[in-house]
């Protein structure tokens, strides 16, 4: 068979140009970006003035108290680079204590699930190794709008609605940012954080002590910020505020364990990315403290079959990609942290063929991990419900935001996302999440809370994602760089927690091997899997469980449940937030991004 043309309606066009391209989730972070790169800014200053708007108007959906994976090559370096900011569990984040506290999961809302913060640090890393504007030029358009105001995305006052008797009766102090008149502000409301201004002030001010005007100068100012960021008032008021116990997902009152010291001991970094070849081009992926390599294993495993097994649109290909992905998330499961991960084996062809092996005409109800050089996998616990009351958590994911956000604050699955290319060739594509305003109670000094990452973590001993002192959690943040003949082609990504990979994959398959325009891609129906342990709490599963957008087709749907797929219809546009930026092989640039939701936006010229 064929694979299916696209639509000849797509809900915007493919932008083109020669100058630059934005993309992002929020119009606001991608004028922003816009507005740099008209300004002479590179790619990497426009990436970082848009996550800190990123901050203040997705606040629902990622914070500074949170984490970020990027991926990014300069127009003159000749591999991609993954940008970490990731922060570890703090020194007092042992399984003993979690225990103790008598939990059997790290909650999903509550300052026990903080990790150390890990975004701020690599925008300003970012900007001082590859940007060329100074911090004060590159955080006015973020102070502006805290302080000024912004219009209150619908998706955040969903949110808020959502949290507000938690937010009344216990975390007070987000009550007195987000509710300030007692009331649930209504969408279109203008909002405004004087509190997160003065802390982004402080920054800028602290950059300000260095002198030299050299760039010399500009990397020491921006230094200057980052010792503020992890020494100064930040790590201490957060710490101090979050050791009071406060109600945590679950119900239960904790206090945080997270230290001044475990600021100060923190720095994001730059790591080599995990790269494969598929279908004459390079995916490359952050490692496996990430779920990143599982879309290069699903792709792996894909990449010898017909096209029509890779066409999400046909029942055949919907049902082998479902099938694929199933395997490659046990592997995620069973081996990826922030450990000594055999990447090799996972990926390793004779391995590969192994797991595809397994695939056959009817859907598996089973968790299937492989197993490594006589080791037994790591099989965590597979619940299909929690009897925990909820309280706050985890990452928006399927339906609207009001029902991906418990009343108790726990979140499962949204975030951010941002790419942008430069007249120059520079490419950037990057998820900040984490540090959602229902993470935990809102520092009333800071205008901000911190994120709950380490519910990623299992209570389980002796496994790579444990939680362990120091270890970062094995993170759902998964951004992809694709090369073509060695040199950046595009970059691509998606909010969505476990399912971030799993809807740039449809794209990528729609892209490279449907010959589809990137929009053509981001507008087609989506699909995913959610036979996979969450990544969030109460992190139960679902054996079967396929989750498809209406639009995929009523015969599609019947011949995915005739082979014993359990799927949830989500309607029609549910899926996805993917957006990308690229270039062609005529060096045009180009920019698409995602409607669903009515927020993604693409700009360039």
């Amino acid at each position: 068979m064929t694979y299916t043309p696209p639509s000849s309606f797509t809900t915007r066009p493919t932008l083109t140009g020669t100058f630059g391209m934005s993309a992002s989730t929020h119009w606001l972070a991608t004028a922003t970006a816009q507005a740099v790169l008209e300004r002479g800014g590179n790619a990497f200053d426009a990436s970082v003035a848009a996550a800190f708007v990123l901050h203040v108007v997705e606040p629902h959906l990622n914070g500074p108290g949170g984490d970020l994976v990027g991926i990014f090559q300069p127009a003159d370096a000749s591999a991609p680079t993954v940008l970490m900011g990731q922060g570890p569990a703090p020194a007092g984040a042992t399984i003993e204590h979690y225990r103790a506290e008598g939990l059997e999961l790290v909650p999903g809302a509550g300052g026990l699930a903080a990790a150390v913060p890990g975004a701020v640090d690599a925008w300003l890393l970012l900007l001082r190794d590859h940007g060329t504007w100074e911090l004060m030029d590159v955080l006015a358009y973020a102070i502006g709008y805290a302080r000024d105001g912004h219009p209150l995305v619908a998706g955040a006052a969903a949110t808020i609605a959502r949290v507000a008797e938690l937010f009344r009766d216990d975390w007070t102090t987000s009550a007195d940012l987000w509710m300030p008149d007692g009331e649930v502000p209504a969408a279109g409301q203008i909002v405004r954080n004087p509190a997160y201004a003065d802390v982004l002030d402080a920054l800028v001010h602290a950059s300000c002590a260095v002198r030299d005007d050299g760039p010399v100068g500009r990397a020491a100012r921006i230094d200057a910020a980052r010792t503020q960021w992890r020494t100064g008032i930040v790590a201490h008021e957060a710490s101090a505020f979050l050791a009071q116990p406060h109600r945590h997902s679950g119900g239960g009152m904790h206090a945080a364990v997270i230290t001044a010291e475990d600021f100060a001991a923190f720095e994001a970094g730059y790591e080599a990315p995990v790269m494969r070849e598929f279908r004459g081009h390079t995916i490359a992926k952050a490692g496996a403290w990430t779920q990143g390599p599982a879309l290069l294993q699903t792709l792996a495993m894909l990449e010898p079959l017909d096209d029509d097994l890779l066409d999400p649109s046909q029942e055949a290909g919907a049902h082998t990609i479902l099938e694929a992905q199933k395997l490659a998330y046990a592997d995620r499961d069973a081996w990826y942290g922030d450990a000594d991960v055999d990447l090799d084996a996972l990926l390793a062809d004779d391995y590969v063929a192994e797991r595809r092996a397994l695939i056959d005409e009817s859907a598996s109800a089973e968790f299937r991990p492989g197993s490594l050089g006589g080791r037994s996998p790591f099989r965590p616990p597979l619940r299909t419900s929690y009897d925990a009351p909820a309280v706050g958590t985890g990452e928006p994911t399927v339906a609207p935001a009001e029902a991906r956000v418990a009343p108790t604050g726990e979140t499962r699955g949204d975030t951010c996302h941002l790419d942008v290319i430069d007249r120059w060739g520079n490419i950037v594509s990057a998820t900040p999440s984490g540090g959602w305003l229902q993470s935990s109670p809102t520092i009333p000094s800071l205008g901000f809370c911190l994120g709950t990452r380490l519910q990623m973590t299992w209570l389980e001993p002796d496994h790579a994602s444990s939680l362990a002192p120091g270890r970062r959690p094995r993170t759902t943040l998964t951004p992809t760089l694709v090369l073509r003949g060695g040199a950046p082609a595009f970059a691509i990504g998606s909010p969505g927690g476990d399912q971030q990979d799993q809807w740039q994959l449809l794209a990528l398959l729609r892209i490279i091997v449907g010959g589809y325009t990137p929009q053509q891609a981001i507008d087609a129906p989506a699909l995913h899997t959610s036979a996979l342990p969450e990544s969030f709490w109460p992190r139960t599963w679902t054996p079967a469980g396929a989750v498809a957008e209406n639009r995929l087709g009523d015969d599609v749907i019947a011949g995915l449940e005739r082979r014993g797929h359990v799927v949830t219809r989500a309607g029609d546009w549910a899926l996805g937030r993917v957006s990308a930026v690229g270039t062609d092989p005529a060096g045009v640039l180009w920019a698409a991004a995602n409607p669903r939701g009515m927020q993604g936006y693409a700009a360039g010229r």
